[in-house]
């Protein structure tokens, strides 16, 4: 596990496999999504590191049902009593009412995918608000939910608008390049979802996978819907 800076409020904390964002607000603090679900210790320890109290959790938003970003956020949410949002469409799969949405492989991501399901299959997480297209949330003078369906059905990024901020989730990949997502249900969905939160033009942009953006950002994501995975 590594903590690293991004801004001064806002650090990701890097796991064996992908990575969450913590965005601190004084004492309260917001997770955008939670890692695997052995992540939960790793996650106390980062914000303990940073001199936080995770007894300050507040929030913790998922982007996507996938096991490696909705993990550890059952665990986090009973002890601390923070709010899990996350899209009307993922939640019966986060809740365990619906199976993990197969996805349409391309030939090279059948053993990144194979790697992938090696993160252990995570229990039902309860979700306490199912998000919409555009809904704000309390985070960072104010979060907006950006639909980008392609990943997951419902899938969606987080911008902060008044910090120039953009979670991708899993809708962008920033590991090596900066490219739309691999383990797709709907590729066409994928690529057209990138030009979303491209329009955005935010200066600091972090991923699912891969380092963050801050420089040149809204550039590099604009050309990502350009690149063929």
């Amino acid at each position: 596990m590594d903590v690293i800076e991004v801004l001064p409020q806002l650090h990701m904390v890097r796991f064996r496999i992908g990575q969450a964002h913590l965005w601190r607000d004084g004492d309260e603090l917001a997770l955008i999504d939670a890692g695997d679900v052995t992540a939960a210790p790793a996650v106390e320890r980062a914000v303990r590191s940073l001199g936080s109290d995770p007894a300050g959790l507040r929030r913790i938003v998922l982007t996507h049902c996938h096991r490696d970003h909705v993990g550890a956020a059952g665990e986090l949410a009973g002890r601390y009593g923070a709010e899990v949002p996350a899209h009307r469409l993922d939640a019966p799969v986060i809740r365990g009412t619906a199976p993990v949405p197969e996805p349409v492989l391309l030939d090279w991501e059948h053993p990144l995918y194979e790697h992938a399901l090696a993160v252990p299959v995570v229990p039902p997480v309860r979700v306490d608000r199912e998000l919409e297209d555009g809904d704000e949330l309390d985070v960072a003078d104010g979060a907006r939910v950006v639909h980008v369906p392609g990943r997951t059905d419902g899938s969606v990024a987080v911008h902060l608008p008044c910090r120039g901020v953009l979670f991708t989730g899993d809708a962008v990949a920033g590991v090596g390049r900066v490219m739309p997502g691999v383990f797709d249900v709907d590729r066409e969905r994928a690529v057209e979802s990138v030009r979303r939160p491209a329009s955005l033009a935010p200066s600091t942009v972090c991923f699912g996978h891969g380092d963050p953006l801050t420089e040149n950002a809204a550039a590099v994501l604009s050309g990502a819907s350009e690149v063929t995975p």
